[in-house]
């Protein structure tokens, strides 16, 4: 069949008819048509309403699909395992980590041209980062009791996360890597399998810095889980609190500490090390110093690695960004000519490893 994802109406009613296949039960289905609410760089996101009469009642759920992307892809097409994150979704739900509820699963690519999967939308509200939670929006307009509890809470749900008993929480399919320093091996040769789409040499400063992180591999002390995409812009928050952890795309077993290195980066790159009109933190954010030192205290683990493990998440954004600058509609969306989004993030890197 063709793919019929660019005509979103025709990917309702497709909805439509497999509604009444999941809900033999139900009548009078109807499917609201289809939102988006922004593009990234992973899965596609949509939201609709779902309602349906059984039992003489009405019943209507809030619904988010979650599907791979069409058109440009920045990660290679393995990346995009719909089974595998519906899967990472209903096994945490028994744990008390926040996620939103997973309710259907389709693997079969024929009914909407790629397999896709469907959760329950969780209220609440999204640091943003463009343009960043540093300048604007609800976090930026909380007192300054609310922000720093907000925070707080942001870096207990990461602790929590981290000390999961993910071999309770059945997480073994995520496959546990090999003991000593397998686990960065294994990242770094996932981002060069990213970086090759780009058919290109890799730029002297990627090239020196992938040898000083396989040159440097830390050895974990610890095996967890690991979100993948630790930030404040993937937590939904709900007055201080977080509702619900997103984004799992990138979720594996291995070195907790990875996640801080990212969550640091991540802060960074949306204030002062923004490529356009750079920026100072929000006022009165712990740094990242206390941040760390809270979460020591919430695990009872020491973090050992944090620079390495900065340098390797400065070193996998730039990569993800060269991707980024392969798209064509990107670049003319957002105006940006090729090396824009790189060149801090180059710069950052000299700095981390005194490159001149």
């Amino acid at each position: 069949m063709n793919d019929v994802r660019c005509d979103l109406e025709a990917v309702r009613l497709r909805l439509l008819d497999w509604f009444a296949r999941q809900l033999p039960e139900a009548r009078a289905i109807v499917v609201s048509p289809l939102k988006r609410p922004g593009a990234g760089i992973s899965n596609e996101t949509y939201f609709f309403d779902l309602q349906w009469q059984q039992d003489g009642h009405a019943v209507t759920k809030n619904l988010v699909m979650r599907w791979p992307p069409q058109g440009f892809k920045v990660f290679p097409a393995s990346a995009y395992d719909m089974g595998k994150q519906f899967r990472l979704l209903q096994a945490l739900a028994k744990t008390a980590v926040p996620v939103p509820p997973a309710q259907w699963l389709e693997e079969d690519a024929s009914v909407l041209g790629a397999p896709f999967y469907i959760m329950e939308k969780v209220e609440g509200w999204v640091p943003s980062d463009f343009p960043p939670y540093h300048v604007e929006g609800p976090l930026f307009e909380a007192s300054q009791t609310d922000r720093l509890q907000t925070w707080w809470n942001a870096i207990d749900t990461i602790a929590q996360i981290h000390m999961l008993d993910w071999k309770a929480a059945g997480l073994g399919f995520l496959s546990e890597p090999a003991a000593g320093t397998d686990f960065m091996r294994q990242q770094i040769a996932s981002f060069d399998a990213v970086f090759a789409l780009n058919q290109e040499p890799m730029p002297a400063v990627l090239a020196h810095t992938r040898d000083w992180l396989l040159q440097y591999c830390p050895t974990p002390k610890h095996i967890g889980l690991c979100w993948g995409d630790a930030r404040l812009g993937n937590m939904l928050l709900r007055g201080t609190g977080v509702a619900a952890v997103l984004d799992w795309e990138m979720a594996c077993l291995g070195d907790p500490e990875s996640d801080l290195g990212w969550f640091a980066h991540i802060d960074w790159a949306t204030s002062v090390g923004r490529s356009k009109n750079p920026f100072p933190r929000m006022a009165g954010l712990p740094t990242m110093a206390q941040s760390i030192a809270h979460y020591e205290q919430r695990t009872g683990r020491k973090v050992e690695n944090l620079h390495y493990y900065e340098v390797f998440a400065t070193w996998r954004l730039a990569i993800l960004f060269t991707r980024m600058e392969q798209d064509q509609n990107y670049i003319s969306r957002s105006g940006n000519a090729k090396g824009f989004l790189t060149g801090t993030h180059y710069g950052k890197l000299k700095a981390l490893l005194n490159i001149i």
